[in-house]
């Protein structure tokens, strides 16, 4: 299942702030497709714990945003207009508990889509 996420609405730190992402459960990866006013990889894997989905780095545990309430693996959901509170964790560099904005499921397909090209490194199919 790949599930279209809207994040946006951190005016704290750009009032023009947006990310759309894929979320791929079956891998538990992400993709960024497009973003502004926010600098994050380009991909990176996903981690579920009591607050909700973590969307992490490829290369560390530590979460980049956390989507509370977002619970992919549930049997009910996601649903497309489903929507919460996204908490954009700032770097470990940088002072604060991080810039709160919203995500909102766009789109969730349960077919399973092949990518004709895929931007995860070690992905071979």
């Amino acid at each position: 299942m790949r599930i279209t996420l809207h994040l946006c609405t951190f005016d704290r730190l750009d009032p023009n702030a947006y990310a759309i992402l894929w979320l791929d459960n079956d891998t538990h990866k992400w993709s960024r497709e497009g973003h502004a006013g926010l600098q994050f990889p380009d991909w990176g894997k996903l981690r579920i714990d009591a607050r909700g989905t973590l969307v992490c780095d490829q290369h560390s545990a530590r979460p980049l945003f956390i989507l509370d309430g977002l619970a992919v693996e549930a049997q009910t959901g996601p649903f497309e207009g489903e929507s919460g509170e996204a908490l954009w964790c700032c770097s470990e560099r940088d002072s604060g508990s991080g810039v709160a904005g919203h995500w909102h499921v766009q789109c969730v397909d349960k077919d399973t889509v092949l990518a004709e090209h895929s931007v995860f490194a070690e992905a071979e199919v």
